[in-house]
């Protein structure tokens, strides 16, 4: 199987997964540099009437030219698709960061606060909200600076779902009148975000967390949270003007810049200087006619697995350290897990929908990718899963598991339980007897 292009894009595998849209890695063929490729599905969008919001978004993204702002490239559009070409960021996400290390120290706290701060008052200043501030939107790039990630293009909305997305997964970060279902304003409902991510980056821990979501909404909505004891009297008085339930109340951002705590060590960013930007590629995706239309290889876009180059498993298996991709290694961070195949992909699939729906639980199956979902093994709550064939060399497969939504404890349940269903199917290096050699001759 070739590798898949698009224009002058070469694109591997998938990096995320959002509400109506995927990212994929992708390289310019002509420059070598890295992009990501948003992806997003061209009858979803007329059919939500999302065309002159998404054109309105994608322009102003265009113009957006912030530090601590992933930057858009350009956009281009086949058929049934339309990709948004951005920055690709390498550094991950900043709250892996804590994930690692635990709280930040006050210094870097405030740093990434004052960068974040920075970006969002800029995208502001453009008539841009992002109504979805949460730590995956937050990236680091190579040299450790915040990069806001989605800006503007989240505050599209899902497919017949109100604010509340199911797959953010966690409402933790939303502002109380979003929640509330009123007319709110997103300025105002972008700082009650950016003072969560704060504390967050200083306690370790969300200041609103709670399993009842019931119990959770009521808490967002009286700001009922309280600082740790190692919170400096500055950080912890900016917290709270922040974390006021009441938007017409709340400290706006010109506030928080005159703000002592926050001005400390502050180095504001230039903007990047004026250069022509061209919106023209936007309106010809958007226009019906042929023009704007890219190549894309495989013209019915219905691929057979994603083939990964050796960039791709680099990305993948974490800074070269490949055994992780060998010998089981659970990412916890990021909840997935990895096994190679030497079956056919169509065997592969088949076998784990048949093993999912024996479990009990529902398989959607769109190409190579399967969505497992259902009531977790306790019956007490919902889990969903993703499952995502890659062909690694020529009849040698990977297959991605990642929670969706759910608990992690019962997602590791279904994960291990999963697995020890799927034998049959799973490679093990030369030497690593499979659980079914070994048991041999007793009942499996």
């Amino acid at each position: 199987m070739g590798v898949r292009k698009v224009g002058k894009y070469e694109v591997g595998r998938t990096i995320g997964e959002g509400t109506f849209a995927k990212v994929k890695f992708a390289q310019n063929t002509e420059t070598g540099e890295s992009v990501a490729m948003k992806v997003l599905d061209r009858a979803t969008i007329i059919k939500h009437k999302m065309v002159d919001q998404i054109k309105r978004e994608i322009s102003i993204m265009k113009l957006v030219r912030h530090p601590h702002v992933v930057r858009l490239h350009e956009v281009l559009a086949s058929r049934t698709k339309i990709y948004i070409i951005l920055e690709f960021i390498t550094g991950g996400e900043l709250f892996d960061k804590i994930v690692r290390h635990g709280k930040l120290s006050e210094a870097d706290s405030r740093k990434y606060f004052q960068q974040l701060i920075d970006g969002v008052d800029y995208c502001h200043s453009k008539r841009v909200y992002h109504r979805d501030l949460k730590p995956e939107n937050l990236l680091l790039d190579s040299l450790g600076n915040l990069k806001i990630s989605d800006f503007g293009l989240s505050a599209l909305p899902a497919q017949g779902v109100g604010l509340l997305r199911t797959t953010c997964g966690t409402p933790n970060y939303v502002a109380p009148e979003v929640l509330g279902h009123k007319g709110y304003d997103g300025a105002i409902a972008d700082v009650w975000s950016c003072g969560v991510i704060l504390y967050v980056l200083m306690a370790g821990y969300l200041p609103f967390d709670d399993v009842d979501l019931t119990t959770l909404y009521s808490k967002i909505e009286k700001a009922e949270f309280s600082c740790p004891s190692w919170f400096p009297i500055g950080a912890k008085s900016l917290i709270h003007r922040i974390l006021d339930p009441n938007p017409a109340s709340r400290i706006r951002i010109e506030d928080i810049r005159n703000d002592e705590w926050f001005k400390k060590n502050y180095v504001p960013v230039k903007p990047i200087e004026n250069e022509v930007v061209n919106l023209d590629d936007i309106n010809a995706v958007f226009e019906d006619s042929e023009d704007g239309q890219v190549n894309t290889q495989a013209g019915n876009e219905e691929f057979g697995p994603l083939s990964l180059n050796a960039f791709d498993l680099i990305i993948l298996s974490q800074g070269l350290n490949l055994s992780a991709l060998f010998d089981r290694k659970e990412d916890y961070v990021k909840h997935r897990t990895l096994f190679l195949s030497l079956k056919p992909a169509r065997v592969i699939l088949s076998t784990m929908e048949v093993v999912a729906q024996s479990m009990g639980f529902k398989t959607h199956i769109r190409n190579y990718k399967m969505r497992v979902e259902g009531l977790s093994l306790d019956k007490t709550g919902y889990l969903s899963v993703m499952l995502e064939i890659f062909e690694v060399a020529p009849s040698f497969f990977m297959v991605e598991i990642q929670r969706g939504s759910g608990d992690p404890a019962e997602y590791f349940k279904f994960n291990t339980d999963f697995r020890s269903k799927l034998d049959e199917i799973i490679w093990k290096p030369p030497g690593e007897k499979t659980k079914s050699q070994s048991t041999r001759g007793s009942k499996h």
